[in-house]
Parts: C-alpha cells; sequence; structure tokens
C-alpha cells in the first residue's frame, strides 16, 4: 500500500529520525538520494532520507525531462555508458515506472547527402543495437519529404532527408517524489525542508549528523552507521561540513530550457539538432514544446540558477535556423535553468567532462557519489548502497529495486485499457482520466475520491486548466507538498506551462493546500506573495545580459519562509 506522504506522516517520520540508530541515513532529495533509500530499505536496512529543501528542487526537477542513452557518447566512444544508460531507459519504461514514462520519437535531420547519412545511421544503428530486446522501435530512414511530412515546421533548405529513432521521457520531478514515496512506503523515513548543518563524528567515523527542522527551527541528532552524501551540485559544500575535501569534486554545469506552446512548432515529432557545442532538443511536452539545452560553466548560486537573456537568444538562434516559421521571446511560456553535477576533469568545456559516476568513502561511516545522469540514477543508488553494506560489515542482500516498481505502476497497462469505463465511473472526462493516469497511475482512484468527497475539485485550476482543484489538494495531503512553489513548479508543471508562470491560479491553489496544511489567512497571503516576487525575479533575470546580473536580480527573491519562523517565534 502506497504511503501518503502528509504532513502527518512528516511528522512521525522526523520523530523516527530522531529516535534511533539507522543502518543507512541518505542526506539529497534528489533522484539518486530518493533511489538510493529505496534501494537500502528494499535490501532491509532501516533507512532515513533528509532533504534541505523539497524533493526533487535541484537538478532533479530541472532536466530535459528524457530518458536516453546519450546519443552523443556513441561519439566519444563512451559505450558503456550508453549500453548501460538504455537498460535503465527500457527498464523504467517497461517495468519500474510505466505510468510516469512512455516512448519518445525523435527525427534527426541531415543537412549532407551520402557521408552524414551513413554516419549518423551506423550510430543510431548501434544505439539500437545496445538496446536489444527493449521494447522500443527501431530507427529508420527518412527521405526528405518523409521528413517533413512528420515535421512541416521545418525548412525545405534545413535537410535533405532524416534519421527517427526513438529514446523516452518522464517528468522528472514527479518520479523522484513517487521513488521517494515508494521508499516511505517500504518503511523509509523521509523529511523534506530538514537540512543537514552538521556531521557528528566518534573519532575519525562519521556517526550521523545535526538536521534542523525548517518548518520549525528545531535541531535534533540522527544517528546512522553509514550516511550517504547524494547532494548533487551541494557535495562539495556537504563534505566541507564534514571537513573533508572528500575523493572527487563536482562541477556545476548550467542548462536552460525554454517551454513554447505546442501550436508554435507544427511537428508530430520530437527534433534533435546538432550545435557548435552539443546538441539541442525540441522535446514534445504535453499541449507544448520544451527546447533544450544550453551547457555553461555555473559558479554562483547553487539553489536558484538563473537564466540570461543570452541563454534564451542562443536557444531562439539555433532553435529557429532549421524553422520556416521562426520563434521569437514572445512565444515563451516559461524558462526553467538546472545544474548537472559533472565530475571535474582536466578538461575547460563543461560539455567534455564526465557524465559517469563516482562513489567512494573518504572517512569511515561516509559514502559519497556524485556525477551520472538522471537516466543512471538507479545504478548510482545501487553503488552507493553497496559501498554502504561494505562498511555495515554485515551479510546484506544484494540490491533488488530492478525488479520493484514504483508505487503507481501495478497494473497500470490494465488501468490505461479502461481508462472510458474509469471516465464513466468518475463523471470525469475521458482526457482527464488520461491525464491522471499518466500522472499517478493506479493512484488516480486516490485523486477521484477526493472529486467523490467534495465535487468542487473536479473542476480545472483557474488559470492552469489542465490541472484539476483536486491535484493541488492532493499534492499537499499525499505528495509531501509544504509550500505554494512546491506545488506550482514540481507536483504540477504551471510555473513553466503558463504565460503568466502560475501567478493567476496561486491564491486559488493557496487556498486549497490551507486546508490540508491549516495555514492561516496570513500565512496563506505570504505564500502567495512570496511565490509572486519569485516570479517577477525570475522574470526580471531573463531580461539580464549575463550570469552575474541574472543570478543577483533572481537572488532579489527570497526563499519561502515557514510558518513557524513567522506564527510561532
Amino acid at each position: 500500500m502506497a504511503v501518503a506522504l502528509s504532513p502527518q506522516y512528516r511528522d512521525s517520520a522526523l520523530a523516527a529520525l530522531a529516535g534511533a540508530e539507522l543502518d543507512v541515513l541518505v542526506i539529497g532529495g534528489g533522484v539518486v538520494g530518493a533511489g538510493a533509500a529505496l534501494d537500502a530499505v528494499t535490501r532491509g536496512l532501516s533507512t532515513g532520507l533528509v532533504e534541505a529543501r523539497d524533493l526533487a528542487s535541484g537538478t532533479s526537477s530541472r532536466s530535459s525531462k528524457l530518458l536516453h542513452g546519450g546519443l552523443r557518447y556513441l561519439e566519444m566512444l563512451d559505450f558503456a555508458l550508453v549500453k548501460e544508460a538504455l537498460h535503465e531507459r527500457d527498464l523504467i519504461v517497461s517495468r519500474l515506472a510505466p505510468h510516469l514514462a512512455r516512448p519518445l520519437r525523435f527525427l534527426y535531420p541531415l543537412k549532407h547527402r551520402a557521408w552524414e547519412r551513413a554516419y549518423a545511421g551506423a550510430g543510431v544503428t548501434l544505439y539500437d543495437t545496445m538496446a536489444m530486446g527493449g521494447g522500443m522501435p527501431r530507427h529508420r530512414q527518412l527521405t526528405r519529404t518523409a521528413a517533413l511530412r512528420a515535421c512541416p515546421a521545418l525548412r525545405k533548405d534545413a535537410l535533405v532527408g532524416a534519421i527517427q529513432y526513438y529514446d523516452a521521457q518522464v517528468d522528472d520531478a514527479r518520479h523522484t517524489m513517487f521513488l521517494a514515496r515508494t521508499a516511505a512506503s517500504y518503511g523509509a523515513h523521509v523529511a523534506s525542508r530538514a537540512e543537514v548543518i552538521g556531521f557528528l563524528r566518534e573519532g575519525e567515523r562519521v556517526t550521523g549528523v545535526r538536521v534542523k527542522d525548517l518548518e520549525t527551527d528545531r535541531v535534533f541528532e540522527v544517528r546512522a552507521q553509514q550516511v550517504i552524501n547524494a547532494t548533487g551540485v551541494w557535495t562539495d559544500d556537504t563534505q566541507a561540513l564534514v571537513g573533508e575535501r572528500g575523493q572527487f569534486h563536482v562541477r556545476a554545469s548550467k542548462g536552460i530550457h525554454l517551454v513554447v506552446p505546442r501550436d508554435r512548432i507544427q511537428s508530430t515529432t520530437g527534433l534533435i539538432l546538432r550545435t557548435e557545442k552539443s546538441v539541442l532538443f525540441v522535446i514534445p511536452w504535453g499541449r507544448h514544446w520544451i527546447v533544450g539545452t544550453t551547457d555553461t560553466d555555473w559558479s554562483l548560486d547553487k539553489a536558484h540558477p538563473a537564466a540570461s537573456s543570452t541563454d534564451i537568444d542562443y536557444l531562439l538562434e539555433h532553435v529557429n535556423s532549421v524553422l520556416a516559421t521562426p520563434l521569437s521571446r514572445t512565444d515563451v511560456q516559461g524558462v526553467y535553468a538546472g545544474l548537472r553535477p559533472l565530475l571535474s576533469g582536466e578538461s575547460e568545456a563543461t560539455s567534455q567532462l564526465s557524465r559517469e559516476h563516482m562513489v567512494g568513502s573518504p572517512t569511515p561511516g561516509l559514502v559519497v557519489v556524485a556525477g551520472g545522469k538522471y537516466t543512471t540514477y538507479r545504478v548510482m543508488a545501487r553503488d552507493a548502497v553497496d559501498a554502504c553494506v561494505h562498511g555495515l560489515g554485515r551479510s546484506v542482500p544484494k540490491s533488488c529495486t530492478d525488479r520493484v516498481p514504483l508505487v503507481g505502476a501495478d497494473g497500470y497497462p490494465a488501468l490505461w485499457n479502461q481508462r472510458r469505463m474509469l471516465s464513466q465511473r468518475s463523471g470525469l472526462h475521458v482526457a482527464r482520466v488520461e491525464h491522471l493516469l499518466g500522472r499517478f497511475g493506479n493512484l488516480t482512484q486516490e485523486v477521484i475520491d477526493l472529486i467523490a468527497a467534495t465535487p468542487a475539485l473536479g473542476s480545472p485550476l483557474s488559470g492552469a486548466d489542465d490541472y484539476l482543484r483536486a491535484e493541488v489538494v492532493y499534492a499537499a495531503a499525499y505528495e509531501g507538498a509544504r509550500h505554494l512553489e512546491d506545488v506550482l513548479t514540481r507536483r504540477t508543471r504551471i510555473s513553466i506551462e503558463t504565460f503568466d508562470r502560475g501567478v493567476n491560479c496561486a491564491q486559488e491553489a493557496a487556498e486549497l493546500m490551507a486546508g490540508v496544511l491549516g495555514w492561516t489567512s496570513e500565512q496563506t497571503a505570504r505564500e502567495v506573495e512570496n511565490y509572486r516576487v519569485r516570479v517577477e525575479a525570475e522574470r526580471g533575470s531573463q531580461e539580464q545580459p549575463d550570469d552575474e546580473t541574472a543570478d543577483a536580480t533572481r537572488l532579489g527573491a527570497p526563499d519561502v519562509v515557514p510558518v513557524s519562523a513567522t506564527e510561532v517565534a
């Protein structure tokens, strides 16, 4: 049975974390940290997970939303990484999270008649061969006419033909949250807004951490035999709390994405384009397209990486080089920036730094995992827990997460086939049921039950009618959302899918959350104002010419203020 990440659950998780010695404590609620918590608890280890902000609030909500092997890594001759990633891609789509992940078709336009078709065709053939048996359709060679039929938006002179191939897509933030919720359902103690502010030591051995509950300002200790540092781009900062430099270092690379309405690009397929530095994707995303990404070194604020006007112009320039009807700044509904945690190497170009991961134990009782790709999170988590097992010094079962579907996955294909029946029983349009199934899987019934109890929740959210009011309530009651920003940016994607960035529905959403979280009218108003100021700061940063001015502008908006900090003090 799926455990609800409710306010009451968080209270009990914090009490459990403070009251016992765990086998494994994971720091970081991104995809690797959540995956590590699931891996550890399904091996029979007592497990905790603490995250300083919201689940997936860093890199794991700001990716290209792709599960892929990385075609460009073939050119780097990184065959092992590609094969591993393709295996994980297919595992997620077919077994672990079929309700959240789905195949996605891409078109790779060719600009040269002979050598490029042979060269690229050989690469995609190898890609397909490495993924043999994974269930994805194989690639096809297309003439220019066939390619333009699939993607009429392309300029006729931008291609001489194309290759069609498949990868997969996932809502990264929801997938990460589902990992954490699955870990909780197996008995892990999961707490967001719980920041590690120091480490406990006995001699040279790490024996736990000091945690500050950011909702109440209470500080407590969590003892654990093994601690996993899975903090991504914050790895070096977390290591500094231990007083250890660590065995490797993480460098942040910024990638930004634009979100535009679906009608701005006439195509039935995604696109992948070569640039002078890397590749550019045009990715179908519901009623939108995601265009990305950039790859630039970032040494400024890690919590709120900012997209500059130069970043946005770079993406528009490159995508417009192949579009018959160019995109303009007014077409951009949303912009988001994320940081890749790359292992530092000799190269100065972040696009050349390793996407492979490393696991180390710089001091007894502490395991560090860093690097990697979103798609290979499960392998990273497994390797980190393997290192913990070595440190525990006792017999522990091997990882079984390749056979542990996430909550919501069980019976999903049958439910999808029954979507019209679900529509008839619930009174919701079949399109609404399809939307819910693709976000909740077999937990859709829990959302429908909320609507049955309070029919007004079956109405769309004003100003963001792709989402029902019930989804906001469900996010606060079941999915660990503590603040308005959590719902508008991660449990839903309203912040990047509407031209107003979610400001117009903020009041309604906050009032719905208030009923679950017990907010006063003052706290509700403060949440709405915090969100409005955040959007204003992001918009302002996107008008700035460079990273430094964009960063300074974005930091003009404060982080969310918990109810306790203002009303309990």
